[in-house]
């Protein structure tokens, strides 16, 4: 650990006693560390804003707050300019195996994120809109010279067919980063965590971001939509899921293609990508238009 950031951590000024620090894996937009005072665990969150993500940690926290106080997510205990600490809950993270084998428990934890947080939203908030997120990612990638510019001409042609394709909207409040590693499970209940991405979406961006990251099979997306909106699905609806799924798979694909050209983090991102734009491919050449 580099001696800055453990300086960092030590001087945040709620720390009674001598505390141990140790390093949590898996952060891609932020580092995480597990802290130890006595017998009392906490989480630190150290991330600046990142504006070629649209991540504003002031909406994070904002966020962060709202589903601690829906009962969703961990207390927030501390915070100041790219720094967040939270309580720590004895769990584990889930794989998309077990998001699958929890869907009937995940399904009412999704309608609470979408219709408990904004009831608890306080302060400035935002659209995080899948298709406006492409656009930005587009116009970077061809400002910084990015190896993927002469694909991308083709993928915003898709990504505008989606968006048409994906209309009307009902607006709820979105997570819109449903990842497996995002729930945890403490041996009696889930929770959800990291709201960089969250705000005001369509349900459908998170229902088909959650099939494409925890690998669905058709039966298993049925039973989600089914459970989520209480009714059979019809041709219309499963048009604008499936247009918001592949949406979410090409969003994951540009972010991947901006992170090889940002990221200081030691991570693949030449092969997430090619593995996001395959799936992405795949899914878009399935659709009925």
């Amino acid at each position: 650990m580099k001696k800055n950031i453990e300086n960092s951590i030590r001087s945040i000024p709620i720390w009674n006693e001598n505390i141990k620090i140790q390093t949590i894996d898996g952060g891609l937009t932020n580092q995480n560390f597990l802290i130890e005072e006595s017998n009392k665990k906490y989480v630190v969150r150290l991330g600046d804003d990142i504006p070629e993500h649209l991540i504003s940690r002031s909406n994070e926290l904002i966020v962060s707050k709202a589903a601690s106080n829906a009962g969703i997510s961990p207390k927030v205990v501390y915070h100041r300019e790219g720094i967040l600490v939270l309580d720590y809950i004895e769990c584990k993270t889930l794989s998309a195996e077990e998001v699958r084998k929890n869907i009937k428990s995940i399904i009412p934890l999704i309608k609470k994120i979408h219709h408990e947080i904004p009831k608890n939203l306080y302060g400035q908030s935002v659209i995080f809109w899948v298709f406006h997120v492409i656009r930005n990612y587009v116009k970077f990638l061809y400002d910084n010279k990015s190896s993927h510019s002469k694909i991308l001409s083709d993928l915003i042609s898709k990504s505008e067919l989606l968006e048409k394709n994906s209309a009307p909207y009902e607006i709820v409040f979105g997570h819109n980063d449903l990842l497996p590693a995002n729930f945890l499970d403490d041996g009696s209940r889930l929770w959800v965590i990291d709201w960089e991405y969250a705000g005001y979406n369509t349900p459908l961006f998170d229902l088909g971001g959650l099939s494409s990251n925890n690998d669905f099979s058709f039966e298993e997306e049925a039973y989600l939509l089914e459970n989520y909106f209480e009714n059979k699905i019809n041709d219309k609806l499963l048009l604008q899921y499936n247009s918001l799924k592949c949406a979410s798979l090409l969003r994951e694909t540009m972010w991947s293609m901006v992170s090889e050209l940002t990221s200081k983090i030691n991570f693949n991102y030449a092969n997430y990508t090619q593995e996001n734009l395959l799936k992405f491919n795949q899914t878009y050449k399935s659709l009925d238009f």
